[in-house]
């Protein structure tokens, strides 16, 4: 059964009481499986330039400088294990995305079920080994914006450390949003051809409009879909173009669980159904 991760990230802008109102929603009117939020040190990630240089889309700011908006974007721990503990209480699962090593010692510390990884830190290999040392749980890894070769250092470091088989790789194009003809779906049948035998499962992160692509994801064979969720696309900030309100991600997750359903091999010869409608349709040779 394909996943569905309903990617909340910076989308709840510093408000908890938004985003305990999204870990609701998700789990009662959209039923998606994992709820997963972001965490970063922006000193860590930022250089002093970039923290104090201005947002580049002022409109997007919640804060003066670069820094000062991402820090107005970002839950402490406590905050991120008081969300943990609601979406448990809901019945969701919780993870994070981690950029940098001081958010991935963090976020090891409560423990979720998976770790994220993202496309723009995936070749950060001192948060890996960290990851790889200090936490038991599953780690996904996106993969938009890395190249083949990036791609194969990444599983063979994953192998190296004997955590491939907890490993989870993502296609994902880096863009928000990203036009359909740059989705590029046939590079999860390109993961699972490629590494199949190699890591233990596969995904999807998508950054497009609608959700017609996400159920042929479901079809190529990956395990997780992601998908960035908000309450309302108008809202101030850069990710919320390119998510999915309430109906949108409920279809979604309805749609990709009757994709699943749907793809078996019949359980036998005729099924109980076509055997009510052979009786009064189909006609027979007397001498069959």
């Amino acid at each position: 059964m394909t996943k569905i991760i309903a990617e909340i990230g910076c989308n709840h802008m510093g408000d908890m009481t938004i985003a305990r109102k999204m870990v609701s929603v998700i789990a009662h009117f959209c039923e998606a499986h994992v709820v997963k939020f972001q965490k970063r040190n922006n000193r860590e990630l930022l250089t002093p330039e970039q923290y104090n240089a201005p947002h580049p889309v002022p409109e997007n700011a919640f804060g003066p400088s670069y820094g000062q908006h991402r820090e107005a974007l970002e839950f402490s721990v406590e905050q991120h294990l008081e969300l943990k503990g609601h979406c448990e209480r809901e019945g969701l699962v919780y993870s994070c995305s981690v950029w940098d090593l001081a958010s991935a010692r963090e976020i090891a510390e409560l423990n979720p079920q998976f770790i994220k990884v993202p496309s723009a830190s995936n070749l950060h290999f001192a948060m890996l080994d960290h990851l790889c040392s200090h936490y038991a749980g599953k780690i996904h890894i996106s993969l938009g914006m890395t190249t083949n070769d990036e791609m194969e250092s990444i599983v063979s470091y994953m192998e190296q450390r004997g955590r491939a088989c907890d490993t989870v790789l993502y296609a994902c194009t880096s863009g928000y949003p990203v036009k359909a003809e740059d989705v590029c779906l046939l590079e999860i049948a390109a993961l699972r051809e490629r590494f199949i035998r190699r890591v233990g499962g596969f995904g999807f992160s998508g950054h497009h409009l609608g959700i017609a692509l996400d159920v042929a994801a479901a079809t190529l064979g990956a395990d997780w879909i992601e998908r960035h969720f908000t309450l309302d696309r108008t809202w101030k900030g850069t990710d919320h173009a390119a998510s999915l309100e309430p109906d949108g991600l409920r279809r979604l997750c309805r749609d990709v669980d009757a994709v699943g359903k749907a793809l078996v091999r019949k359980r036998e010869e005729l099924l109980p159904v076509e055997t009510v409608q052979r009786r009064k349709l189909k006609w027979v040779p007397s001498d069959v």
